[in-house]
């Protein structure tokens, strides 16, 4: 390695250094402020666990102009406990950090970009831009998913359901919150699945006819992705999941075929 190639490898080095520095200081104060923010915070976070959230709400509204009053959510009452001495502070703490890393991250976004766009050819930094728009967005409505449909009727059937009449539900903080942050976490990865598919088909790795040939496998694996996520026996509930997922797929075909026919 010739003298120049190490001074540019340390001069990278040294610019990553101030990125990486840049969004741990912008975490730490959005960390920050959404610790000082709890009432609103966890107020949000446990919003679901309330009978009066507003997906009952739609639902029970539904429900009444269509006459299914068998699918009208019965009103119901959590009961949360922690067993642990510090757990409630150290789940404040988490949820901050979570909280924080949501807030800032359109900027560490940037600054992610910001990095690795020198090293980028002017037709890959036109096609970089709209993934990272796109995937943003994708991961937010896979999020906004999880907390308005899926947890929500997820909750409160497993909070109303007993094996026995004498056993009673109390939830564990740690159990919601983790619960929570999971599906979350899981339904904004899942509905990355057109960003994914157009990769594959840019590195000509995957086809819109290999899409279409197994498309009745992918509703088959879609329908139990959401019977396994969404445990109510809800038919109503199960569509609402089962849809935009199936509708994501559709999405795919057509990028990967539009992206096909382009190379």
């Amino acid at each position: 390695m010739s003298e120049r190639e190490v001074s540019s490898f340390w001069d990278h080095l040294d610019v990553l250094r101030k990125v990486l520095f840049r969004c741990l200081i912008a975490w730490a104060i959005g960390a920050v402020e959404a610790f000082c923010f709890k009432e609103v915070l966890f107020g949000l976070l446990f919003a679901p666990s309330r009978d009066d959230f507003l997906s009952y709400r739609l639902m029970a509204w539904l429900c009444a102009q269509t006459g299914w009053q068998s699918l009208c959510p019965s009103s119901f009452q959590a009961s949360f406990i922690n067993t642990e001495l510090a757990a409630q502070f150290m789940t404040h703490i988490k949820v901050a950090l979570w909280a924080g890393l949501v807030v800032v991250s359109p900027y560490l976004i940037g600054q992610a970009y910001g990095f690795v766009a020198p090293a980028l050819y002017d037709k890959e930094k036109h096609h970089a831009a709209p993934i990272l728009i796109w995937g943003t967005f994708l991961f937010v409505l896979g999020v906004l998913m999880n907390y308005f449909v899926i947890f929500p009727f997820s909750f409160r059937f497993l909070n109303n359901y007993q094996v026995y009449e004498e056993v009673k539900n109390q939830i564990s903080l740690s159990s919601y919150i983790s619960t929570l942050l999971m599906l979350s976490i899981l339904m904004g990865i899942l509905f990355e699945i057109p960003i994914v598919n157009y990769l594959l088909a840019k590195a000509r790795l995957l086809q819109a006819e290999t899409l279409k040939k197994y498309r009745r496998h992918a509703i088959v694996a879609i329908a139990i992705v959401a019977a396994v996520i969404t445990p109510t026996g809800d038919a109503v509930t199960l569509m609402l999941v089962t849809l935009p997922i199936y509708l994501l797929y559709e999405a795919s075909i057509l990028i990967v075929k539009r992206t096909n026919s382009k190379s």
